[in-house]
């Protein structure tokens, strides 16, 4: 007899994360979903089919992957896209010319590459507002404002936004909340609980966790909202390929044994590093001395493995990048492989050189991505190439 895992039983992530959204292969019996390697379907008659026309429009390991990833963010829906800024640009199509979004100063820049260099011209107009202070989310609503949209903690300054107060702020306006949670994974933040509207990840980073795939995902529970972007997914095409989605969905099953380990490893490599650099040179939610560390214990339930660094000048910066052997050289985060970059010259290059001065990304400035390997290993990596600072 097959059994089917039942979704509507309470059960813990861990369990989530290795049987939720998946269906038992009806012709082998096959415990990983396949990869559905085909563009269309066979159809029984006009206007008869199994739910399956097209695969932009629908994919079986895809659902697969977007019921697993809603299941774990406390979802109903779930849509899978190519890319990490396809995903975004799918939602913004959701809001039309003329709509005002607020979004957080400190986001990854290739969100502001984006909003300044391509949807500008299409009429949406944008405020970039500091996102700590619920305050500043308020004075920049307009009766225009249809978005907020916050990362936290934020890329590369590990800023905390108050998703809460956040939520009140963007609903009393009649707005919606968008949180990129992509820095803490569903296992250590899940923000519609606290009111989020939708929540977005790229994939390629904690999610997958294996640096091998390249993709984007949105979850929200609003049953209108879901049937406008699967319009926009279908329509507009940045949908991922089956195997990319199979990629993905084969991440996930780990997703609560990795998440510790690099919380573990970040937690100890910040600790090391405030101990020999100084508090205020290093930037972890998981320090005490992090300002909105009391803040984000209330909404994280661990601090993950990312970490930035001031070392003063690109420099200095340059010699630590340059003598690391474990932590490679390298743009991403969030896979099993511990990583190192330059923001400014990196995932923040299209920013210009004044708005990264003045939101502190400086040429000194280095961020970690710390993975799971062991982590007496990496820190003897960066006491061999933090020995010159």
């Amino acid at each position: 007899m097959t059994r089917v895992f039942d979704e509507d039983l309470e059960t813990g992530f861990a369990t989530r994360a290795i049987h939720a959204g998946q269906r038992p292969e009806p012709l082998a019996g096959a415990i990983m979903t396949p990869v559905y390697l085909t563009s269309t379907y066979v159809q029984e008659g006009l206007g008869q089919n199994k739910g399956y026309e097209y695969a932009r429009g629908k994919n079986p390991t895809r659902e697969a992957l977007e019921r697993n990833v809603a299941a774990l963010e406390g979802g109903r829906h779930g849509f899978a896209f190519s890319s990490g800024m396809g995903c975004v640009d799918s939602i913004m199509k959701l809001f039309s010319s003329g709509d005002h979004i607020v979004c957080g100063e400190n986001m990854y820049g290739g969100i502001f590459r984006l909003f300044d260099k391509l949807l500008g011209n299409y009429g949406l107009t944008f405020s970039w507002v500091d996102t700590r202070d619920p305050q500043r989310i308020a004075d920049a609503m307009t009766a225009k404002t249809k978005l907020v949209f916050v990362e936290t903690p934020t890329n590369p300054l590990m800023r905390i936004c108050d998703l809460r107060a956040a939520a009140d702020v963007a609903h009393r306006g009649n707005a919606l909340l968008l949180v990129d949670n992509t820095f803490s994974s569903p296992y250590f933040q899940r923000p519609l609980e606290f009111g989020a509207d939708m929540v977005y990840h790229s994939t390629t980073k904690y999610l997958n966790g294996h640096s091998d795939m390249i993709g984007g995902i949105a979850i929200l529970n609003d049953d209108d909202l879901a049937v406008r972007l699967q319009f926009i997914l279908n329509a507009a095409g940045a949908v991922p390929g089956p195997f990319d989605s199979w990629l993905a969905l084969r991440g996930t099953k780990t997703l609560h044994l990795r998440m510790p380990r690099h919380d573990a490893n970040g937690r100890q490599i910040a600790g090391w590093l405030a101990e020999r650099l100084g508090e205020d040179k290093v930037i972890y939610p998981g320090l005490e001395s992090h300002p909105q560390h009391a803040l984000a214990k209330t909404q994280m339930s661990g601090f993950g493995g990312m970490i930035s660094v001031e070392l003063g000048t690109k420099e200095k910066a340059n010699e630590v990048l340059s003598r690391c052997r474990l932590f490679s050289l390298a743009e991403s985060l969030g896979g099993v492989e511990s990583l190192i970059s330059h923001p400014a010259s990196m995932t923040h290059a299209s920013v210009d050189i004044a708005r990264r001065t003045q939101l502190g990304i400086t040429e000194g400035m280095i961020r970690l991505s710390c993975g799971v390997e062991d982590v007496g290993d990496l820190l003897a990596d960066l006491e061999h190439a933090f020995h010159v600072v």
